[in-house]
């Protein structure tokens, strides 16, 4: 409204090769925001009428995209061409406007609270799977308390480590959504057509899960590389 907001670029900036490069690390982390492949079966057990699930799934995914699209629009019209990769690091200091510090506070406890909501979702499907890699013919870790509590925390044990240590989540995101993202994203559900246990997959399903499989490698193995071509890129400015 008082003039100050630059007209928003709709093309990237490349300045040098490292930027280039850093256009293939933004990929995963968007990836990772659309991953929820790990918990639509237990929540589909949790429902009376299974047949909703479709429903829940379309709505999740419109609801998510608002607030994706409302977070990218806002933090460009407060923060332009300062927007950083990880929009929360804008909110550590003063934002040039009324009730800055609050604004600051609000963000950071409704970011704590996100993660609160999340993460249990997000470790239920972790532990279940670790257990069942880790001991694949015991009972149930919902029947064997030792090992629930053994499992729990060791897994929260070295999810602390990684937190306390990893500088920023962007890097965290970078890395996940190149490897993990990638993984239960499309290569598993691809590859579980191409098995085709019960029969039902046609030529066209073989061909688009082929497709996927090569696409989803392609843009992992440049995701990963410029990933770390980008840290060492910087780690080389650093020094010089």
């Amino acid at each position: 409204m008082e003039g100050k907001i630059g007209m928003p670029r709709l093309m990237p900036k490349l300045v040098n090769q490292a930027s280039f490069w850093k256009l293939f690390t933004t990929v995963p982390v968007v990836v990772t925001a659309y991953i929820c492949h790990h918990n639509i079966l237990p929540i589909e057990n949790e429902l009376k009428d299974p047949t909703q699930m479709k429903s829940i799934v379309r709505k999740s995914l419109t609801l998510c995209t608002s607030v994706y699209i409302a977070t990218s629009f806002f933090g460009v019209v407060l923060f332009g061409d300062h927007t950083m990769d990880d929009v929360l690091s804008n909110f550590d200091g003063d934002l040039g406007i009324p009730y800055s510090s609050l604004l600051d506070d609000l963000v950071r406890v409704s970011y704590g609270l996100h993660l609160m909501l999340v993460f249990p979702i997000v470790f239920f499907s972790l532990r279940l799977n670790v257990d069942g890699l880790l001991f694949p013919y015991a009972i149930p870790i919902a029947f064997d308390n030792k090992r629930f509590f053994s499992v729990t925390i060791a897994l929260m044990g070295f999810i602390l480590m990684g937190a306390s240590f990893v500088p920023s989540i962007w890097d965290a995101f970078q890395f996940t959504g190149a490897t993990a993202a990638v993984c239960v994203g499309f290569i598993f559900p691809a590859a579980i057509t191409l098995r085709n246990i019960p029969g039902i997959a046609t030529k066209n399903d073989r061909l688009i899960s082929w497709t996927m499989i090569f696409l989803a490698v392609s843009t992992s193995t440049v995701a990963v590389t410029s990933d770390i071509y980008s840290i060492f890129y910087v780690d080389e400015g650093i020094t010089s």
